[in-house]
């Protein structure tokens, strides 16, 4: 069974950075990627990777702020998020689907990280 581990979650204010790092612990070929979900709210889809041919899917809502990219070699996953906003507040996880396709619009992932917790004061 594929785990996803993920790190660089915290709590910083309005405005700061942060990179979230995913690494399967076994070598996948998959797309990667991260969705959120805030207390209260339904789960969301923020960034994803494919990874054949490295094309990327962001969320309106962190478009021009966060950045998605990916080192094969290491098979991880980053996620650079910039000028954060406290509705940024939420869990992160990172998931794993066959495609980008699946990754972006799907309920339900091949695989899911434990989750890290961003939390963005204002």
């Amino acid at each position: 069974q594929v785990q996803l581990v993920e790190s660089g979650g915290g709590l910083v204010q309005a405005g700061d950075s942060l990179r979230l790092s995913c690494a399967p612990s076994s070598f996948l070929t998959y797309a990667l990627g991260w969705v959120r979900q805030a207390p209260g709210k339904e789960r969301e889809f923020v960034a994803g990777i494919s990874w054949s041919d490295g094309n990327t899917d962001i969320a309106d809502s962190v478009k021009g702020r966060f950045t998605i990219s990916r080192d094969n070699g290491k098979n991880t996953v980053y996620l650079q998020m910039n000028s954060l906003k406290p509705e940024d507040t939420a869990i992160y996880y990172c998931a794993a689907d066959p495609t980008l396709l699946s990754l972006a619009t799907g309920e339900r992932h091949a695989y899911w990280g434990q989750g890290t917790q961003v939390t963005v004061s204002s």
